[in-house]
């Protein structure tokens, strides 16, 4: 009965002991980051935000954009150009590719909504789409006035124009589609650019297409529904240890805050972990499927205090002055 008695106080001993140095091993308070700031992911450049509200994916977001308070429209080399001036480290875009073999850089499959154009955006050369106004069909009261009409022409830009234009910046590349075959269009796109141009290159989007792109251009980092799937469920399972799984090495990766929470180490030694697996991690405001940002002072107070991973934004030129200001104050630490 003794020796059972010893045998079971050992056995216990032994779980404290592991849950102390599980514990010890992903609590934040004993890595507390040096100074520096967030990385900040500028969501479609600087662009005309919208309500949110019962918003589904054949919503018409032009139709209800709030009061204009700048002057950009989405996905346009102006945006980003704005968009890096206010501090973005990287710039999100969303590409097509088009009737004559180039890359679209645009939002929308339909031109219907935000242009005096119709059809699929696919149908048409660059050429065609040079001649349009994408600034058409932005609304803020309902179609009574348009504050953009005749101000977008010409304004939409091929791939090649992003990649020429910010030779040395990072962006996130957006492909719209779950279509294999357009992941290697890209990727053979993408192996004609210089080499060291690529690490600044990352790409997300459809299962498909992703793993097409990923099987040509091992290097990039890419992310989609099933390799966001494998990593976190890899980490999960052996993060508590420290170790990175391959899955989440050289990778991008954006998670909804409510569930980073939950990854061993947050945040702190989370994102040390990330950085020292050369990956990139971002958190986005909701539930992550209509790309709601951290747009406001009061949504920043929601991240941990000396958060130094990546942001989602919407509204760069909100966010990027407020963090270089030091403006943002935390309500409590996590």
């Amino acid at each position: 009965m003794a020796k059972l008695k010893r045998m079971n106080q050992k056995i216990v001993g032994s779980i404290v002991l592991l849950m102390v140095l599980v514990y010890l091993n992903n609590s934040s308070f004993l890595a507390k980051p040096r100074d520096g700031r967030p990385f900040l992911l500028a969501h479609r450049g600087l662009a005309q935000t919208f309500s949110m509200e019962g918003i589904t994916g054949e919503t018409n977001t032009a139709r209800r954009i709030y009061e204009p308070e700048h002057p950009y429209l989405e996905n346009t080399i102006p945006s980003m150009e704005a968009a890096f001036r206010a501090g973005a480290d990287m710039v999100e875009l969303d590409i097509h590719p088009i009737k004559d073999g180039q890359f679209a850089v645009f939002h929308d499959w339909t031109l219907d909504y935000r242009t005096n154009g119709t059809g699929t955006i696919r149908e048409h050369t660059m050429a065609e789409l040079k001649k349009l106004d994408i600034g058409y069909g932005y609304t803020a009261d309902d179609g009574k006035t348009f504050p953009f009409r005749g101000r977008g022409i010409g304004l939409m830009p091929s791939l090649d124009e992003v990649l020429e234009g910010f030779p040395n910046h990072s962006l996130l590349i957006h492909v719209k589609s779950d279509d294999p075959q357009e992941g290697i269009l890209l990727a053979q796109y993408l192996q004609k650019l210089p080499a060291g141009r690529l690490p600044r290159l990352m790409v997300y989007g459809g299962d498909q297409p992703i793993a097409a792109l990923k099987q040509e251009l091992p290097k990039l980092r890419v992310m989609s529904k099933a390799t966001t799937k494998q990593a976190l469920l890899a980490y999960m399972a052996v993060g508590w240890t420290g170790y990175m799984p391959a899955s989440m090495k050289n990778a991008f990766f954006y998670l909804p805050l409510r569930y980073a929470r939950f990854l061993w180490g947050w945040p702190h030694r989370f994102i040390k972990r990330i950085k020292e697996a050369d990956s990139y991690f971002v958190v986005v405001q909701g539930e992550g499927e209509w790309s709601e940002g951290f747009d406001t002072a009061e949504s920043l107070r929601q991240l941990p205090s000396n958060y130094q991973g990546g942001i989602w934004t919407n509204r760069i030129d909100r966010i990027g002055p407020l963090l270089k200001e030091g403006l943002v104050h935390h309500s409590t630490a996590n």
